[in-house]
């Protein structure tokens, strides 16, 4: 089974204390699914037309894995505490290579 990527991209951060709260419910509920975090922050470049907003790349066992974790209680929670508004991000999930 290939390994899944969830990937977060940042286009705009309107509440920054918002998105605090939300990070600091949302890492550990996503790591008590299965999911390790291996980058977040801005690029450190940005080619062809990229963008540097921040971005987070998460690696789970497989996407049925990432697709749990995303409807998860706790990251429903994070979600929560995130509210309507605060950010304007893209979430994928795509299946490794």
């Amino acid at each position: 089974m290939a390994k899944a990527y969830w990937i977060s991209t940042y286009r705009s951060v309107k509440n920054p204390d918002a998105l605090a709260a939300y990070g600091k419910l949302a890492s550990p509920a996503i790591t008590a699914a299965g999911g390790k975090f291996l980058a977040r922050g801005i690029p450190a470049f940005a080619k062809e037309g990229g963008l540097l907003e921040r971005t987070v790349l998460i690696e789970f066992d497989s996407v049925a894995q990432a697709e749990a974790a995303y409807a998860s209680d706790g990251y429903k929670e994070a979600l929560k505490a995130l509210g309507t508004g605060s950010v304007e991000r893209d979430i994928r999930i795509i299946e490794g290579a």
